[in-house]
């Protein structure tokens, strides 16, 4: 008997008229084997998402459609089903882990009955026989107390769990095939760990084959048997995941592996300087939220407790921490975002927390921040030039004068000038952050807060980005406090670090003295999950 799963004969997916290229998936021919993790690794647009649509049916039609080629499942082709007869192998042949748990679940159900339904739909179980069944697909996934587990919101639990619940569904019916598409991107480094180990656990445990679809090369290292590297709607190379990651061929495959972020840190500038721009003492920040209107206590969340920091005249700090560990709430107390319950703030020796709005406004343009999601933090309705130039023309500048001075801005940050007439969505989401910095360095401030400004793109533009921020730093002679989850990006831009966690820093040095000895227990446990660790180590 054949061992493959699933094979794939020189699929095409055509793209609606209007798009850059006429195919999302160009002629590709793979075999997914039984007992195997294949994982699809390629850059947004590459068409690795579409083809994992195409073959459960999912493809947005009509404007998105299979055009050419076979997908072979179990004797069938796929193309050539009813829809009745896809509704039967969806979920029970073939199940998916989407990218985001939180909108693959029903939020007005609970956990358990959503898994349940699973189970009456395609079994004819009784419901004792399926509630044991739920109960142990929810041990099977090492999710705490079943019992309560499966009378639970999805919004009672945290990203973590949420996401192994819809890896529970997935199993539910033990299926041959199994697709996963970005299913720990939206995950923090330690929990993505958790989440690979458990796919893989799982996958060796039922014998199950999975296509896993990603843009990380670490976790390629991490799960992967064997890899595509796909661009441009083509496979470009494919082979078991030694030799790609060891010794890639093609040329794309090596620019990918030689932008994903090493771990090797960050040296202190020896020529930097001692004075201090920033200053934050004994912060803290609490959260309240009333207790609503069917009563009950209200809570508490301690999100910053004595932070203490400084950051040298022109130079980088990183903080690091899991999603909750306040550092994005620090950041928004540095700009002014937020206000402080106690503690101090100080920019270049003057006091800037505890100031009202009217007060803090000379000091705005000092401090600047580039934010997470290039998409949403630029408004869709204005010109570039407009987004770069308001707030030089806010602080007195001409229009005139601002619109040349943000033509200059794009050419240093990589865009053509002439980007000033076009609005945010003609652009690509690197393009947007590099709009989005150009627009923090119009005012030209002294500190620039990152935060997780490359978390949301693919790799080679992340390295672009980051090595765009270095230059402009030393450029501009700015400092920047560069706020992430990810060790690896941590070691590329900043020369010091400050680990979070609850509200605390629990580790804070020179970026190279914490990478060689991490002491805190924490700490040590962000190293170990970084996923890919040993292959990135070797990467050099």
């Amino acid at each position: 008997m054949s061992d493959i799963a699933l094979s794939m004969q020189g699929l095409q997916i055509a793209l609606p008229e209007w798009s850059d290229r006429k195919l999302a998936v160009a002629g590709v021919s793979l075999d997914i084997r039984q007992k195997e993790i294949l994982c699809i690794v390629g850059e947004s647009g590459s068409g690795k998402s579409m083809m994992g649509k195409a073959i459960l049916g999912l493809l947005p039609g009509p404007h998105v459609r299979a055009v050419g080629g076979k997908i072979l499942f179990e004797g069938r082709d796929l193309f050539g089903l009813s829809q009745d007869d896809m509704r039967a192998i969806r979920g029970r042949r073939i199940a998916m882990i989407f990218q985001e748990p939180m909108t693959a679940l029903n939020p007005l159900m609970k956990v358990g009955q959503q898994i349940d339904e699973v189970l009456e739909i395609h079994t004819k179980l009784t419901p004792p026989q399926r509630r044991g069944k739920v109960l142990e697909l929810i041990r099977d996934v090492h999710l705490p107390e079943p019992e309560r587990m499966i009378e639970s919101y999805p919004h009672q639990l945290s990203g973590g769990q949420r996401q192994r619940v819809v890896i529970a569904m997935a199993l539910a019916l033990d299926p041959a095939l199994i697709i996963a598409d970005e299913p720990t991107t939206a995950l923090d480094v330690t929990t993505q760990a958790q989440i690979l180990h458990l796919i893989k656990e799982l996958q060796r445990a039922h014998g199950t084959a999975v296509l896993f679809i990603t843009h990380d090369f670490g976790v390629v290292a991490e799960i992967a048997d064997r890899v595509a590297v796909m661009r441009h709607g083509e496979v470009v190379e494919q082979g078991p995941a030694d030799e790609v990651l060891g010794a890639p061929k093609a040329d794309y495959t090596k620019a990918l592996i030689a932008a994903v972020p090493g771990l090797k840190p960050r040296l202190r500038r020896a020529d930097a300087a001692s004075n201090v721009l920033l200053r934050v003492v004994d912060l803290e920040k609490t959260y309240r939220t009333s207790s609503g209107f069917f009563g009950g206590a209200g809570r508490e969340v301690k999100a910053a407790k004595k932070i203490s920091l400084e950051l040298k005249r022109e130079s980088s700090l990183a903080l690091v921490g899991e999603s909750g560990s306040g550092k994005t709430t620090l950041a928004r107390c540095i700009i002014g975002l937020e206000s402080v319950d106690s503690g101090l703030i100080e920019l270049d020796g003057e006091r800037i927390s505890g100031r009202t709005r009217a007060e803090l406004r000379p000091y705005r343009k000092h401090v600047q921040m580039v934010f997470q999601d290039p998409y949403a933090s630029l408004n869709p309705r204005q010109r570039v030039g407009e987004i770069i130039g308001l707030g030089p023309m806010l602080n007195g500048v001409s229009r005139e004068q601002a619109i040349a001075e943000a033509r200059e801005l794009l050419r240093l940050v990589g865009l053509k000038p002439d980007a000033v007439d076009r609005y945010p969505h003609e652009f690509s989401g690197g393009q947007r952050q590099r709009i989005g910095i150009a627009r923090a360095l119009a005012v030209k401030p002294k500190l620039i807060v990152a935060d997780e400004p490359v978390s949301a793109l693919d790799v080679s533009v992340q390295k672009q980005v980051l090595e765009l921020l270095n230059d402009l730093r030393k450029s501009f002679g700015l400092s920047m406090l560069f706020i992430t989850h990810d060790l690896r990006v941590a070691a590329t831009v900043c020369e010091e670090i400050a680990i979070m966690q609850r509200g605390e820093i629990v580790e804070r040095g020179p970026t190279a003295e914490i990478f060689a000895a991490p002491s805190h227990p924490y700490t040590r446990s962000l190293f170990d999950a970084v996923p890919g660790r040993e292959w990135i180590s070797g990467l050099g």
